[in-house]
């Protein structure tokens, strides 16, 4: 375990990233872990506030992430420091993206349905970070040749190309596999290869005169939704706690 860690973390500079990521998803856990607490008004733990004010931790995890984040850029990839700036980085960014549905809705939907995008983006995160630190690169690069590798021409053609299949299968209504299609370019093409979700650009562009396209885009994608949207919410819920049950008004 000693011998693949140094070989395949430490030599090739990964061990921030390493650092980075444990102590993004560690945090992220801890969060939850204390926020369903009190929640549950359980354990010694309360909100935080200031002059009436609620402070959400966003706001330290922001200050943590600027100062691990430039911390990190003026360090190298070697040393205690890149490795402390590291997990200063992971703290900050797993706070913040706790908290991500408040900042894309900029109202407090930490329980709400809305809510479930915070979870949805550092699991998300989490896996991108991982297959960088399998060794996966943006854009496939990662499976070039060094002989390639120093074809500046053909790097460049590579990533334009990679990143326009990226683009066309965002188009296409698919985001979760074309941000994963930027790691993986397989991933793209098994998502441009499918039938575009309804609603998306591609379909009102390219499915408007087809009808049996259109059709068939819209019932695949209710089967999709059907299938996959109870196991997905119960994950949600395992993870980041159930929302608010919500209120119906008269």
């Amino acid at each position: 375990m000693g011998h693949w860690l140094n070989r395949n973390i430490v030599e090739p500079g990964k061990l921030p990233l390493l650092l980075a990521l444990t102590a993004f998803i560690l945090t992220f856990v801890i969060t939850r872990v204390v926020t369903r607490m009190i929640r549950a008004g359980k354990g010694p733990f309360g909100n935080v506030s200031a002059g009436g004010v609620h402070i959400h931790h966003v706001v330290p995890g922001v200050f943590l992430t600027v100062v691990g984040g430039f911390g990190a850029v003026a360090s190298s990839r070697y040393g205690f420091g890149s490795a402390a700036f590291a997990v200063v980085f992971g703290i900050g960014a797993g706070l913040v993206l706790d908290e991500f549905a408040l900042i894309l809705h900029l109202d407090d939907v930490y329980w709400t349905e809305a809510g479930r995008k915070s979870v949805e983006v550092v699991v998300l995160t989490a896996a991108l970070v991982g297959l960088a630190l399998s060794g996966f690169l943006p854009f496939g690069v990662n499976d070039m040749s060094q002989e390639e590798l120093q074809d500046r021409g053909r790097v460049i053609f590579t990533v334009a190309g990679n990143f326009l299949f990226a683009l066309l299968v965002l188009s296409k209504g698919k985001a979760r596999m074309a941000i994963f299609s930027v790691i993986i370019p397989l991933v793209g093409l098994v998502g441009f290869m499918r039938l575009a979700r309804p609603g998306s650009p591609w379909a009102k562009r390219f499915y408007r005169r087809r009808p049996r396209a259109r059709a068939k885009s819209i019932l695949r994608d209710y089967h999709h939704d059907r299938r996959w949207a109870g196991p997905s919410r119960r994950l949600q819920d395992l993870i980041g706690g159930k929302p608010d049950p919500v209120v119906a008004r008269r």
